[in-house]
């Protein structure tokens, strides 16, 4: 049974073999019909647990929407029933960190956002290691083609130690948007580097003429990523991944803040500083703006004639290359099975239909998200039914190669992005930004080494 869950306050703090030929017919009948395109000879079977039920939480998204249309599907093939639950998201996060600390609960199915909860879930081996699940013909289908997973999904799920504790579902790429007509009128070429990214917006830039060369989020928290997309570029994780030390005042963080100053400070719209993604999505779409660093997700008010004065003018472009390194920070969700769980085998059966190649199809398809597994992008009944520019799916396709975590995969997330999101903040105003990421550095640091100890 669906559940949809709206609440009216918060809750407390404290307490992702190769398939069939069918299934890779694109969004035929065959192709949907997971009953038929999934084999049920063999040591494998779907049906192993039927009778059983099993309770699925997941985020109000259309991530969410997606799984609960089609649970019937799941349910017609296992014999499982299902009992899922959409929450608002912070409501959701929440949820999860109260029933894991109790110790009991209510669901064995969770949907986790990487980039907020990856590394208390991970420290607290609250999800299962589906690693040792995978390696078991019984239980894992023949046809679940591990292969298909990206590299960036496959990075987000698997955790400092090795662990793999969920599958990968839903990523968001962060790229560059560009203004076509804008850039024929300069007579320029999409940039490839950093490099040609700041002469690009120095040359686009006309303040008398309300044009500007470049939008990003200037406003404290949400800008974080953007500077953090500029570490990427350096080849720099804010927090190293494995000994999580603050490489914040690196020469690389300096340089990315630096780079951030320059392209909000230079060559974007006054008021940049209290700018979130809804504010440089308006100014872009109304023909302002020559570049927008973002994620990809926002493409679709761009080619809506009804909120956009650049219908068919819109480029998408895979993030340039820094100096060492070329990557798309990435965001997303995983699907994974409570250690807590007396039907982990159940809970497991249903991560693997939830992210099978059909239900990948149908992500892609729907505009609810962007895929983990690569076949989806080349499935051409799929490919031909999105009503965005194929050049969108292309950089989608091309970041999905180069994707790397875009915040540092720590507990206190929301804290870092608090704290360093001010000092980027004030270098718009014309802070130094070694300075500010000293200081940030300072007041953060205490802040991570408690998280480490709890």
């Amino acid at each position: 049974m669906t559940r949809n869950v709206v609440r009216s306050r918060p809750v407390g703090r404290r307490i992702m073999l190769k398939g069939s030929a069918a299934a890779l017919a694109g969004l035929s009948a065959p192709y949907l019909n997971t009953v038929t395109a999934y084999s049920q000879t063999g040591a494998f079977n779907w049906k192993r647990f039927q009778g059983q039920k099993i309770e699925v939480a997941m985020a109000k998204s259309p991530r969410g929407d997606l799984l609960q249309k089609h649970e019937k599907e799941f349910v017609e093939l296992t014999g499982i029933q299902v009992g899922s639950e959409q929450i608002p998201e912070q409501q959701h996060r929440q949820k999860l960190v109260i029933e894991f600390n109790s110790g009991n609960p209510s669901f064995d199915v969770q949907m986790l956002a990487w980039h907020v909860q990856k590394r208390m879930v991970g420290k607290s081996k609250w999800m299962e290691d589906i690693r040792p699940l995978l390696k078991d013909a019984q239980i894992t289908a023949p046809d679940l083609d591990f292969a298909d997973f990206g590299e960036a999904g496959l990075r987000w799920a698997t955790q400092a130690d090795g662990r793999m504790d969920t599958f990968p579902f839903n990523i968001d790429y962060w790229m560059i948007y560009w203004n076509k007509e804008l850039f024929a009128a300069k007579g320029m070429k999409y940039p490839q580097s950093f490099e040609e990214m700041v002469d690009t917006a120095r040359k686009m830039t006309d303040a008398s003429a309300g044009i500007y060369g470049w939008t990003s989020r200037g406003l404290k928290n949400a800008n974080v990523p953007v500077w953090t997309s500029f570490m990427l570029g350096n080849d720099m994780d804010p927090v190293h991944p494995k000994t999580l030390q603050l490489q914040t005042t690196t020469p690389e963080a300096v340089a990315a803040a630096a780079l951030y100053q320059k392209m909000n400070k230079e060559y974007a719209a006054p008021g940049t500083v209290g700018y979130n993604w809804y504010e440089c999505q308006a100014s872009f779409m109304q023909g302002r703006a020559g570049m927008w660093l973002d994620g990809i997700g926002f493409a679709p008010p761009l080619e809506d004639p009804t909120k956009s004065k650049i219908v068919g003018k819109v480029g998408y472009g895979v993030m340039p290359k820094g100096p060492k390194a070329r990557h798309s920070a990435t965001f997303g969700d995983g699907l994974g099975v409570s250690s807590f769980s007396k039907k982990k085998e159940a809970a497991y059966l249903y991560c693997q239909w939830a992210t099978n190649k059909a239900m990948q199809a149908r992500l892609l398809q729907s505009g609810g998200g962007s895929p983990c597994r690569k076949s989806a992008y080349v499935d051409k009944e799929t490919v031909a039914s999105i009503k965005l520019p194929r050049e969108w799916l292309d950089c989608m396709t091309e970041s999905l190669n180069i994707g790397r975590p875009g915040l540092p995969e720590i507990v206190p997330v929301t804290e870092f992005r608090d704290v360093f999101g001010i000092g980027l903040t004030n270098t718009i105003g014309g802070a130094d930004p070694a300075a500010e990421l000293k200081k940030a550095t300072e007041q953060f640091q205490p802040v991570l080494d408690k998280s480490e100890k709890a």
